[in-house]
Protein backbone atom coordinates (compact mmCIF):
# COMPACT_ATOMS: atom_id res chain seq x y z
CA UNK A 1 0.00 0.00 0.00
CA UNK A 2 1.27 3.46 -0.87
CA UNK A 3 0.60 6.90 0.57
CA UNK A 4 1.57 10.31 -0.82
CA UNK A 5 2.10 13.09 1.72
CA UNK A 6 2.43 16.76 0.79
CA UNK A 7 1.33 19.26 3.42
CA UNK A 8 1.71 22.92 4.30
CA UNK A 9 0.19 22.50 7.77
CA UNK A 10 2.58 19.97 9.22
CA UNK A 11 0.68 19.46 12.48
CA UNK A 12 0.86 15.78 13.41
CA UNK A 13 2.23 14.69 10.04
CA UNK A 14 5.41 13.08 11.42
CA UNK A 15 3.39 10.83 13.73
CA UNK A 16 0.95 10.04 10.92
CA UNK A 17 3.69 9.10 8.47
CA UNK A 18 5.50 7.10 11.14
CA UNK A 19 2.27 5.23 11.88
CA UNK A 20 1.79 4.37 8.20
CA UNK A 21 5.37 3.11 7.92
CA UNK A 22 4.88 0.97 11.04
CA UNK A 23 1.88 -0.61 9.31
CA UNK A 24 4.04 -1.49 6.29
CA UNK A 25 3.00 1.32 3.99
CA UNK A 26 5.34 2.93 1.50
CA UNK A 27 5.37 6.73 1.91
CA UNK A 28 6.01 9.21 -0.92
CA UNK A 29 6.64 12.84 -0.01
CA UNK A 30 7.37 16.17 -1.67
CA UNK A 31 9.89 18.94 -0.96
CA UNK A 32 9.60 20.38 2.51
CA UNK A 33 7.41 17.54 3.73
CA UNK A 34 10.04 14.98 2.81
CA UNK A 35 12.77 16.97 4.54
CA UNK A 36 10.71 17.16 7.73
CA UNK A 37 10.01 13.41 7.65
CA UNK A 38 13.63 12.58 6.83
CA UNK A 39 14.89 14.71 9.73
CA UNK A 40 12.44 12.85 11.99
CA UNK A 41 13.81 9.49 10.83
CA UNK A 42 10.80 8.48 8.73
CA UNK A 43 11.80 6.69 5.54
CA UNK A 44 10.19 8.12 2.38
CA UNK A 45 10.46 8.17 -1.39
CA UNK A 46 10.76 11.51 -3.16
CA UNK A 47 8.02 12.41 -5.61
CA UNK A 48 10.61 12.57 -8.39
CA UNK A 49 11.39 8.88 -7.81
CA UNK A 50 7.77 8.16 -8.73
CA UNK A 51 7.34 10.52 -11.66
CA UNK A 52 10.85 10.13 -13.06
CA UNK A 53 10.80 13.89 -13.51
CA UNK A 54 12.37 16.58 -11.34
CA UNK A 55 10.45 19.32 -9.56
CA UNK A 56 10.61 22.35 -11.83
CA UNK A 57 9.68 26.04 -11.86
CA UNK A 58 10.65 26.52 -8.21
CA UNK A 59 8.39 23.67 -7.16
CA UNK A 60 5.34 24.93 -9.06
CA UNK A 61 5.33 21.64 -10.99
CA UNK A 62 5.99 18.45 -9.10
CA UNK A 63 2.82 16.36 -8.73
CA UNK A 64 1.06 17.25 -12.01
CA UNK A 65 2.02 13.96 -13.63
CA UNK A 66 0.25 10.79 -14.87
CA UNK A 67 2.26 8.70 -12.39
CA UNK A 68 0.47 10.60 -9.63
CA UNK A 69 -2.99 11.20 -11.05
CA UNK A 70 -3.15 7.87 -12.83
CA UNK A 71 -2.33 6.17 -9.54
CA UNK A 72 -5.09 8.14 -7.84
CA UNK A 73 -7.85 8.10 -10.46
CA UNK A 74 -7.63 4.55 -11.79
CA UNK A 75 -10.56 2.41 -10.72
CA UNK A 76 -9.44 -0.89 -9.26
CA UNK A 77 -12.59 -2.63 -10.58
CA UNK A 78 -12.22 -1.39 -14.15
CA UNK A 79 -10.15 -3.75 -16.39
CA UNK A 80 -9.30 -0.96 -18.82
CA UNK A 81 -7.95 1.24 -16.04
CA UNK A 82 -5.96 -1.62 -14.53
CA UNK A 83 -4.41 -2.42 -17.93
CA UNK A 84 -3.59 1.25 -18.62
CA UNK A 85 -1.61 1.48 -15.40
CA UNK A 86 0.18 -1.79 -16.07
CA UNK A 87 1.06 -0.77 -19.65
CA UNK A 88 2.54 2.52 -18.42
CA UNK A 89 4.33 1.21 -15.35
CA UNK A 90 2.17 3.22 -12.93
CA UNK A 91 1.40 1.95 -9.43
CA UNK A 92 -1.69 2.69 -7.38
CA UNK A 93 -1.64 5.39 -4.72
CA UNK A 94 -4.01 4.27 -1.98
CA UNK A 95 -3.95 7.30 0.31
CA UNK A 96 -3.03 10.93 0.02
CA UNK A 97 -2.43 13.32 2.87
CA UNK A 98 -2.56 16.84 1.46
CA UNK A 99 -3.41 20.30 2.73
CA UNK A 100 -2.91 23.51 0.86
CA UNK A 101 -0.63 26.54 0.74
CA UNK A 102 -1.66 29.16 3.33
CA UNK A 103 -3.42 31.52 0.93
CA UNK A 104 -5.92 32.92 3.45
CA UNK A 105 -3.21 33.55 6.02
CA UNK A 106 -1.06 35.26 3.40
CA UNK A 107 -3.70 37.71 2.18
CA UNK A 108 -4.71 38.47 5.79
CA UNK A 109 -1.36 40.23 6.30
CA UNK A 110 -1.81 44.00 5.99
CA UNK A 111 1.42 44.41 3.98
CA UNK A 112 0.89 41.49 1.59
CA UNK A 113 2.00 41.99 -2.00
CA UNK A 114 0.04 40.46 -4.84
CA UNK A 115 3.17 38.52 -5.89
CA UNK A 116 3.23 36.81 -2.48
CA UNK A 117 -0.48 36.01 -2.69
CA UNK A 118 -0.05 34.46 -6.14
CA UNK A 119 2.80 32.24 -4.95
CA UNK A 120 0.52 30.91 -2.24
CA UNK A 121 -2.11 29.70 -4.70
CA UNK A 122 -1.75 25.93 -4.61
CA UNK A 123 -2.22 24.07 -7.90
CA UNK A 124 -0.96 20.54 -7.40
CA UNK A 125 -2.56 20.15 -3.97
CA UNK A 126 -6.18 20.83 -5.04
CA UNK A 127 -5.64 18.66 -8.13
CA UNK A 128 -4.54 15.70 -6.00
CA UNK A 129 -7.34 16.23 -3.50
CA UNK A 130 -9.96 16.30 -6.25
CA UNK A 131 -8.53 13.24 -7.98
CA UNK A 132 -8.42 11.20 -4.80
CA UNK A 133 -11.82 12.45 -3.66
CA UNK A 134 -13.37 11.50 -7.01
CA UNK A 135 -12.02 7.97 -6.61
CA UNK A 136 -13.03 7.71 -2.94
CA UNK A 137 -14.28 4.15 -3.42
CA UNK A 138 -10.64 3.07 -3.70
CA UNK A 139 -8.57 5.96 -2.32
CA UNK A 140 -8.43 7.54 1.14
CA UNK A 141 -8.03 11.32 1.01
CA UNK A 142 -6.95 13.12 4.20
CA UNK A 143 -6.79 16.94 4.34
CA UNK A 144 -7.44 17.57 8.04
CA UNK A 145 -4.89 16.62 10.74
CA UNK A 146 -7.84 15.90 13.04
CA UNK A 147 -8.55 12.78 10.94
CA UNK A 148 -5.08 11.22 11.23
CA UNK A 149 -5.92 9.25 14.35
CA UNK A 150 -9.12 7.69 12.99
CA UNK A 151 -7.45 6.72 9.71
CA UNK A 152 -4.51 5.02 11.44
CA UNK A 153 -6.85 3.25 13.86
CA UNK A 154 -9.02 1.85 11.05
CA UNK A 155 -5.97 0.66 9.10
CA UNK A 156 -4.65 -1.10 12.21
CA UNK A 157 -7.99 -2.78 12.88
CA UNK A 158 -9.11 -3.68 9.36
CA UNK A 159 -6.08 -3.37 7.08
CA UNK A 160 -7.63 -0.33 5.39
CA UNK A 161 -10.21 2.39 5.84
CA UNK A 162 -13.96 1.83 5.92
CA UNK A 163 -16.06 2.77 2.91
CA UNK A 164 -18.17 5.23 4.91
CA UNK A 165 -15.01 6.87 6.23
CA UNK A 166 -13.62 7.32 2.74
CA UNK A 167 -16.89 8.92 1.60
CA UNK A 168 -16.85 11.40 4.49
CA UNK A 169 -13.19 12.23 3.85
CA UNK A 170 -13.98 12.78 0.17
CA UNK A 171 -16.71 15.26 1.07
CA UNK A 172 -14.33 17.06 3.44
CA UNK A 173 -11.71 17.28 0.68
CA UNK A 174 -14.15 18.86 -1.78
CA UNK A 175 -15.24 21.29 0.93
CA UNK A 176 -11.59 22.15 1.59
CA UNK A 177 -10.88 22.89 -2.08
CA UNK A 178 -14.17 24.78 -2.54
CA UNK A 179 -13.44 27.10 0.40
CA UNK A 180 -9.90 27.57 -0.88
CA UNK A 181 -11.08 28.49 -4.37
CA UNK A 182 -13.66 30.90 -2.95
CA UNK A 183 -10.92 32.79 -1.09
CA UNK A 184 -8.80 32.97 -4.24
CA UNK A 185 -11.71 34.03 -6.44
CA UNK A 186 -12.75 36.82 -4.06
CA UNK A 187 -9.17 38.11 -3.79
CA UNK A 188 -8.48 38.00 -7.52
CA UNK A 189 -11.76 39.74 -8.35
CA UNK A 190 -10.77 42.57 -6.01
CA UNK A 191 -7.35 42.86 -7.62
CA UNK A 192 -8.87 42.85 -11.11
CA UNK A 193 -11.51 45.44 -10.23
CA UNK A 194 -14.37 43.10 -11.13
CA UNK A 195 -17.75 43.39 -9.49
CA UNK A 196 -17.69 41.96 -6.00
CA UNK A 197 -19.23 38.58 -5.30
CA UNK A 198 -20.09 37.62 -1.74
CA UNK A 199 -19.13 34.05 -0.86
CA UNK A 200 -20.39 32.84 2.51
CA UNK A 201 -19.20 29.80 4.44
CA UNK A 202 -21.31 28.58 7.33
CA UNK A 203 -21.43 25.18 9.02
CA UNK A 204 -24.67 23.57 10.13
CA UNK A 205 -25.08 23.64 13.90
CA UNK A 206 -28.44 21.87 13.93
CA UNK A 207 -31.78 21.63 12.15
CA UNK A 208 -34.46 23.39 14.18
CA UNK A 209 -37.89 22.03 15.02
CA UNK A 210 -39.41 24.95 13.09
CA UNK A 211 -38.74 28.56 12.26
CA UNK A 212 -40.25 31.79 13.54
CA UNK A 213 -43.66 30.11 13.25
CA UNK A 214 -44.53 26.39 13.36
CA UNK A 215 -45.32 26.20 9.64
CA UNK A 216 -41.79 27.40 8.69
CA UNK A 217 -38.80 25.07 8.44
CA UNK A 218 -35.43 26.34 9.71
CA UNK A 219 -31.78 25.47 10.32
CA UNK A 220 -29.04 27.08 12.40
CA UNK A 221 -25.58 27.71 10.90
CA UNK A 222 -22.39 29.28 12.22
CA UNK A 223 -19.27 30.83 10.77
CA UNK A 224 -15.97 28.96 10.79
CA UNK A 225 -14.05 31.23 13.17
CA UNK A 226 -15.31 31.38 16.75
CA UNK A 227 -16.28 34.83 18.04
CA UNK A 228 -17.27 35.97 21.55
CA UNK A 229 -20.81 36.92 22.56
CA UNK A 230 -22.19 34.43 20.06
CA UNK A 231 -25.10 31.99 20.53
CA UNK A 232 -23.64 29.99 17.63
CA UNK A 233 -20.62 29.05 19.76
CA UNK A 234 -22.38 28.83 23.13
CA UNK A 235 -22.08 25.62 25.15
CA UNK A 236 -25.48 24.37 26.26
CA UNK A 237 -25.21 22.87 29.73
CA UNK A 238 -28.85 22.03 30.33
CA UNK A 239 -32.36 22.21 28.95
CA UNK A 240 -34.30 21.40 25.83
CA UNK A 241 -33.30 22.24 22.27
CA UNK A 242 -33.08 25.89 21.29
CA UNK A 243 -35.74 27.25 18.94
CA UNK A 244 -35.40 29.79 16.13
CA UNK A 245 -36.86 32.53 18.33
CA UNK A 246 -34.68 31.50 21.28
CA UNK A 247 -31.58 31.97 19.16
CA UNK A 248 -32.72 35.37 17.89
CA UNK A 249 -33.44 36.53 21.43
CA UNK A 250 -30.17 35.11 22.75
CA UNK A 251 -28.24 37.01 20.10
CA UNK A 252 -30.01 40.26 20.97
CA UNK A 253 -29.33 39.80 24.69
CA UNK A 254 -25.65 39.05 24.16
CA UNK A 255 -25.30 42.17 22.03
CA UNK A 256 -26.54 44.21 25.01
CA UNK A 257 -24.28 42.44 27.51
CA UNK A 258 -21.33 43.27 25.28
CA UNK A 259 -21.82 46.98 26.10
CA UNK A 260 -20.87 46.65 29.77
CA UNK A 261 -17.72 45.89 31.77
CA UNK A 262 -19.23 46.29 35.25
CA UNK A 263 -21.56 43.60 36.65
CA UNK A 264 -24.64 43.72 34.43
CA UNK A 265 -27.80 41.73 33.77
CA UNK A 266 -30.53 42.06 31.16
CA UNK A 267 -33.92 40.45 30.80
CA UNK A 268 -35.15 40.29 27.22
CA UNK A 269 -38.40 39.49 25.45
CA UNK A 270 -39.05 39.49 21.70
CA UNK A 271 -35.56 40.90 21.01
CA UNK A 272 -36.12 43.98 23.21
CA UNK A 273 -34.77 44.53 26.73
CA UNK A 274 -37.55 44.58 29.31
CA UNK A 275 -35.27 45.12 32.30
CA UNK A 276 -31.56 45.91 32.49
CA UNK A 277 -29.33 46.98 35.34
CA UNK A 278 -25.82 47.23 36.68
CA UNK A 279 -24.99 46.29 40.25
CA UNK A 280 -22.25 45.54 42.75
CA UNK A 281 -22.44 41.89 41.72
CA UNK A 282 -24.56 39.50 39.69
CA UNK A 283 -27.16 39.16 42.46
CA UNK A 284 -27.83 42.89 42.65
CA UNK A 285 -27.78 43.29 38.86
CA UNK A 286 -30.32 40.47 38.44
CA UNK A 287 -32.54 41.75 41.22
CA UNK A 288 -32.69 45.27 39.80
CA UNK A 289 -33.27 44.01 36.24
CA UNK A 290 -36.09 41.73 37.40
CA UNK A 291 -37.73 44.42 39.53
CA UNK A 292 -37.67 46.78 36.53
CA UNK A 293 -40.42 44.78 34.79
CA UNK A 294 -41.65 41.64 36.56
CA UNK A 295 -44.46 41.16 34.07
CA UNK A 296 -42.57 41.24 30.77
CA UNK A 297 -39.72 39.00 31.92
CA UNK A 298 -42.16 36.06 32.24
CA UNK A 299 -41.10 33.57 29.57
CA UNK A 300 -38.13 35.72 28.61
CA UNK A 301 -34.40 35.18 28.65
CA UNK A 302 -31.63 36.49 30.87
CA UNK A 303 -27.99 37.28 30.13
CA UNK A 304 -25.30 38.42 32.54
CA UNK A 305 -21.60 39.14 32.17
CA UNK A 306 -20.65 37.56 35.50
CA UNK A 307 -20.62 33.91 36.63
CA UNK A 308 -24.00 32.88 38.01
CA UNK A 309 -23.68 32.09 41.71
CA UNK A 310 -25.91 29.84 43.80
CA UNK A 311 -27.53 32.92 45.36
CA UNK A 312 -28.31 34.43 41.96
CA UNK A 313 -29.65 31.07 40.76
CA UNK A 314 -31.94 30.78 43.79
CA UNK A 315 -33.44 34.17 42.93
CA UNK A 316 -33.87 33.29 39.26
CA UNK A 317 -35.39 29.89 39.96
CA UNK A 318 -38.81 31.18 40.94
CA UNK A 319 -39.23 33.04 37.63
CA UNK A 320 -40.32 31.27 34.45
CA UNK A 321 -37.43 31.82 32.05
CA UNK A 322 -36.55 30.26 28.70
CA UNK A 323 -32.76 30.79 28.81
CA UNK A 324 -30.05 31.97 31.18
CA UNK A 325 -26.68 32.91 29.64
CA UNK A 326 -23.44 33.67 31.44
CA UNK A 327 -19.69 33.23 31.00
CA UNK A 328 -19.85 30.52 33.67
CA UNK A 329 -22.23 28.80 36.09
CA UNK A 330 -20.87 27.91 39.50
CA UNK A 331 -21.50 24.35 40.63
CA UNK A 332 -24.08 25.45 43.18
CA UNK A 333 -25.93 27.45 40.53
CA UNK A 334 -26.16 24.39 38.28
CA UNK A 335 -27.53 22.32 41.15
CA UNK A 336 -30.31 24.88 41.59
CA UNK A 337 -31.16 25.67 37.96
CA UNK A 338 -30.87 22.13 36.58
CA UNK A 339 -33.92 21.18 38.64
CA UNK A 340 -35.91 23.10 36.01
CA UNK A 341 -36.08 20.52 33.22
CA UNK A 342 -36.73 22.81 30.26
CA UNK A 343 -34.61 25.82 31.24
CA UNK A 344 -31.74 26.26 28.79
CA UNK A 345 -28.41 27.18 30.39
CA UNK A 346 -25.83 28.54 27.95
CA UNK A 347 -22.19 29.17 28.75
CA UNK A 348 -20.92 31.91 26.40
CA UNK A 349 -17.46 33.34 25.84
CA UNK A 350 -17.45 36.99 26.87
CA UNK A 351 -14.17 38.79 26.43
CA UNK A 352 -12.97 41.82 24.49
CA UNK A 353 -12.12 41.11 20.87
CA UNK A 354 -10.60 43.03 17.98
CA UNK A 355 -12.79 41.11 15.54
CA UNK A 356 -15.38 43.26 13.77
CA UNK A 357 -18.19 40.83 12.92
CA UNK A 358 -20.42 41.36 9.91
CA UNK A 359 -24.19 41.28 10.12
CA UNK A 360 -26.24 39.59 7.39
CA UNK A 361 -29.95 40.24 6.90
CA UNK A 362 -31.90 38.58 4.12
CA UNK A 363 -34.50 40.32 2.01
CA UNK A 364 -36.54 38.72 -0.74
CA UNK A 365 -34.02 37.97 -3.47
CA UNK A 366 -31.13 39.71 -1.74
CA UNK A 367 -28.89 40.17 1.26
CA UNK A 368 -27.96 43.24 3.29
CA UNK A 369 -24.50 43.25 4.84
CA UNK A 370 -23.10 45.69 7.38
CA UNK A 371 -20.57 45.84 10.19
CA UNK A 372 -22.12 44.88 13.51
CA UNK A 373 -22.85 47.96 15.63
CA UNK A 374 -20.45 47.22 18.49
CA UNK A 375 -19.01 50.67 19.13
CA UNK A 376 -20.80 53.19 21.30
CA UNK A 377 -19.46 56.71 21.78
CA UNK A 378 -18.87 57.54 25.44
CA UNK A 379 -20.80 60.54 26.71
CA UNK A 380 -18.83 63.64 27.65
CA UNK A 381 -19.73 66.92 29.34
CA UNK A 382 -19.16 68.94 26.18
CA UNK A 383 -22.09 67.13 24.51
CA UNK A 384 -24.49 69.14 26.67
CA UNK A 385 -26.43 71.67 24.56
CA UNK A 386 -28.63 73.17 27.29
CA UNK A 387 -28.14 75.68 30.08
CA UNK A 388 -28.91 72.99 32.65
CA UNK A 389 -26.05 70.51 33.09
CA UNK A 390 -26.58 66.92 34.21
CA UNK A 391 -25.33 65.91 37.66
CA UNK A 392 -22.64 63.18 37.89
CA UNK A 393 -25.34 60.68 38.88
CA UNK A 394 -27.51 61.70 35.94
CA UNK A 395 -24.51 61.51 33.64
CA UNK A 396 -23.92 57.91 34.70
CA UNK A 397 -27.57 57.08 34.05
CA UNK A 398 -27.45 58.81 30.66
CA UNK A 399 -24.42 56.69 29.74
CA UNK A 400 -26.27 53.56 30.84
CA UNK A 401 -29.43 54.51 28.93
CA UNK A 402 -27.46 55.40 25.81
CA UNK A 403 -25.95 51.91 25.75
CA UNK A 404 -29.30 50.23 26.31
CA UNK A 405 -31.45 52.20 23.86
CA UNK A 406 -29.28 51.27 20.86
CA UNK A 407 -30.54 47.69 21.31
CA UNK A 408 -34.24 48.60 21.42
CA UNK A 409 -36.29 48.46 18.23
CA UNK A 410 -36.68 51.93 16.68
CA UNK A 411 -38.31 54.29 17.43
CA UNK A 412 -36.72 53.64 20.82
CA UNK A 413 -36.77 55.42 24.17
CA UNK A 414 -35.37 54.13 27.45
CA UNK A 415 -36.13 55.68 30.84
CA UNK A 416 -33.41 55.06 33.42
CA UNK A 417 -32.79 55.74 37.08
CA UNK A 418 -29.98 54.57 39.35
CA UNK A 419 -28.35 52.32 36.75
CA UNK A 420 -31.55 50.49 35.90
CA UNK A 421 -34.23 50.74 33.24
CA UNK A 422 -37.57 51.90 34.65
CA UNK A 423 -39.35 52.01 31.30
CA UNK A 424 -38.69 50.98 27.69
CA UNK A 425 -40.62 52.15 24.64
CA UNK A 426 -39.99 50.17 21.46
CA UNK A 427 -40.98 49.96 17.85
CA UNK A 428 -43.60 52.69 17.61
CA UNK A 429 -44.26 54.58 14.40
CA UNK A 430 -43.51 57.90 16.10
CA UNK A 431 -41.10 58.89 18.84
CA UNK A 432 -43.73 60.40 21.13
CA UNK A 433 -45.57 57.07 21.18
CA UNK A 434 -42.42 55.24 22.34
CA UNK A 435 -41.74 57.96 24.93
CA UNK A 436 -45.26 57.63 26.35
CA UNK A 437 -44.84 53.87 26.76
CA UNK A 438 -41.48 54.22 28.50
CA UNK A 439 -42.54 57.06 30.78
CA UNK A 440 -45.86 55.50 31.77
CA UNK A 441 -43.95 52.35 32.75
CA UNK A 442 -41.59 54.49 34.81
CA UNK A 443 -44.47 56.18 36.63
CA UNK A 444 -46.13 52.84 37.28
CA UNK A 445 -42.85 51.64 38.78
CA UNK A 446 -42.84 54.61 41.15
CA UNK A 447 -40.18 56.65 39.34
CA UNK A 448 -41.57 60.18 39.23
CA UNK A 449 -38.49 62.40 39.42
CA UNK A 450 -34.79 62.33 38.58
CA UNK A 451 -35.39 60.10 35.56
CA UNK A 452 -33.14 60.29 32.48
CA UNK A 453 -34.36 59.51 28.99
CA UNK A 454 -32.31 58.06 26.13
CA UNK A 455 -33.44 58.16 22.49
CA UNK A 456 -31.92 56.23 19.58
CA UNK A 457 -32.84 59.01 17.10
CA UNK A 458 -33.24 62.76 17.14
CA UNK A 459 -36.43 64.59 18.11
CA UNK A 460 -38.07 66.09 15.00
CA UNK A 461 -40.19 68.37 17.23
CA UNK A 462 -40.09 69.57 20.81
CA UNK A 463 -43.12 67.47 21.81
CA UNK A 464 -41.03 64.64 23.29
CA UNK A 465 -39.21 67.11 25.53
CA UNK A 466 -42.52 68.58 26.69
CA UNK A 467 -43.87 65.11 27.43
CA UNK A 468 -40.69 64.16 29.32
CA UNK A 469 -41.09 67.10 31.68
CA UNK A 470 -44.58 65.89 32.66
CA UNK A 471 -43.07 62.59 33.90
CA UNK A 472 -40.18 63.95 35.96
CA UNK A 473 -37.38 63.60 33.40
CA UNK A 474 -34.32 65.56 34.49
CA UNK A 475 -31.94 64.83 31.60
CA UNK A 476 -32.12 63.55 28.03
CA UNK A 477 -29.57 62.09 25.63
CA UNK A 478 -30.27 61.95 21.89
CA UNK A 479 -28.22 62.07 18.67
CA UNK A 480 -29.31 65.54 17.56
CA UNK A 481 -29.28 66.44 13.89
CA UNK A 482 -32.88 67.53 13.34
CA UNK A 483 -33.58 70.75 11.45
CA UNK A 484 -35.66 71.64 14.55
CA UNK A 485 -32.97 70.89 17.14
CA UNK A 486 -33.19 74.49 18.37
CA UNK A 487 -36.87 73.97 19.22
CA UNK A 488 -35.99 70.99 21.44
CA UNK A 489 -33.10 72.87 23.07
CA UNK A 490 -35.30 75.90 23.74
CA UNK A 491 -38.02 73.71 25.26
CA UNK A 492 -35.49 71.88 27.46
CA UNK A 493 -34.11 75.20 28.69
CA UNK A 494 -37.63 76.45 29.38
CA UNK A 495 -38.42 73.30 31.42
CA UNK A 496 -35.06 73.01 33.21
CA UNK A 497 -34.04 69.74 31.55
CA UNK A 498 -30.42 68.95 30.71
CA UNK A 499 -29.91 67.55 27.21
CA UNK A 500 -26.94 65.97 25.44
CA UNK A 501 -26.43 65.59 21.68
CA UNK A 502 -24.10 62.70 20.82
CA UNK A 503 -23.92 63.18 17.05
CA UNK A 504 -24.30 59.41 16.79
CA UNK A 505 -27.48 57.43 16.20
CA UNK A 506 -28.20 53.74 16.74
CA UNK A 507 -31.34 52.72 14.87
CA UNK A 508 -32.34 49.08 15.19
CA UNK A 509 -35.06 47.68 12.97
Amino acid sequence: MRALISVSDKTGVVEFARGLRALGWEVIATGGTQKLLHDAGVETLNISDITGFPEICDGRVKTLHPAVHGGLLARRDHPGHVKALADNGIEYIDLICVNLYPFRETIARPDVRMEDAIENIDIGGPSMLRSAAKNWADVTVVCDPADYGQVLDEIRRTGGTLRETRLKLSAKAYTHTAEYDIAIAAYMRRQAGLGEKLFLEFDLVQPLRYGENPHQSAKFYREGAEVPYSPAFARQLHGKELSYNNIQDANAALSIVREFDEPFCVGLKHMNPCGAATGRDVVEAWTKAYEADKVSIFGGIVATNRPVTREAAERMKSVFLEIVMAPRFEEGALEVLCTKKNLRLLEVRMEPSEVRPMQYVSVNGGLLVQELDIETRALTADMCVTKKRPSPEQMADLEFGWRIVKHVKSNALAAVKNGCTVGVGAGQMNRVGSAEIALKQARAAGATEGIVLASDGFFPFDDTVALAAQYGVAAIVQPGGSVRDEDSIRKADELGIAMLFTGERHFKH
